[in-house]
């Protein structure tokens, strides 16, 4: 039964699908030779493809976890009473964020901060905050109104409601935001290289700068692969999720006893 499972799961065939690319990329080299013949280089190795997941992954990372601090705290100020007036403003402000193109934003960036890791960071938190707002916004808002007056007749002050009871429902509808917002990123991420900062648009530029299509394929096959991989994770977590929520629900409904704060 879990032989049968694992084959038919489609995380552990596109992980190894990844590896292989990114740590056996030169072993393709024949491949590459014989559909691109007229290349005297038909693999990219001005840089290592390990490398260059490791900068890209980075590059991800480190702007997902600002879109998420940020959009997630706007979107529950938003849904608060002291910041339910500036949702119309901070709504516009983080859809216009997501109208500019992430290589205008680059290109406005780079001059003022310099070419390298910091303006793709900007451009990329910029980018992934409008997902994650809205989610957290439909999350929230989407919590039933007798979990919050069940949770105030017991004395539960507005910050033990959030943290015990809207956060945690509310948790799949953010995840799916964060999921989009992250997968979006990992794809934008390969403009990074147009400012010197290191990712796997690296031998994507270098093949459109050289007509050498190969170069290209190789980078968006990796890019490619990264992202089907992250989405795979994000829908196992969910999975997950959803199997811990209904094995607490239970013993969540009996601790909450009258008097508790």
């Amino acid at each position: 039964m879990n032989t049968s499972r694992l084959m038919h799961d489609p995380l552990p065939w596109f992980t190894a699908l990844l590896v292989f690319f990114v740590f056996g990329m030169d072993a393709l080299r024949p491949v590459f030779a014989a559909v691109f013949p007229e290349l005297d280089r038909p693999v990219f190795t001005q840089d290592s493809f390990p490398a260059l997941t490791a900068a890209h992954l980075q590059l991800v990372a480190i702007s997902s976890a600002v879109a998420i601090i940020v959009g997630v705290g706007i979107g529950i100020f938003v849904t608060r009473p002291a910041g339910r007036e500036f949702r119309p403003m901070l709504e516009r402000v983080v859809a216009i964020g997501q109208t500019f193109p992430p290589v205008a934003v680059l290109a406005v960036a780079a001059p003022v901060l310099g070419f390298g890791e910091w303006p793709a960071l900007i451009a990329l938190a910029l980018y992934g905050l409008l997902p994650i707002v809205q989610s957290t916004v439909a999350g929230i808002e989407s919590v039933p109104g007798s979990a919050r007056e069940a949770a105030e007749g017991l004395g539960m002050s507005a910050a033990r409601i959030l943290r015990r009871i809207e956060l945690p429902l509310a948790m799949p509808v953010i995840i799916a935001g964060i999921r989009t917002s992250v997968i979006i990123n990992i794809g934008t991420a390969a403009l990074a290289s147009t400012v010197g900062a290191r990712s796997l648009g690296t031998p994507i530029i270098v093949g459109l700068a050289g007509f050498n299509t190969a170069y290209i394929i190789q980078g968006a096959i990796v890019v490619g692969l990264l992202a089907i991989v992250v989405d795979l994770g994000f829908d196992r977590l969910l999975r997950f999720l959803d199997r811990w929520r209904e094995a607490e629900a239970p013993g969540a409904s009996a601790a909450q006893v009258p008097g508790t704060p």
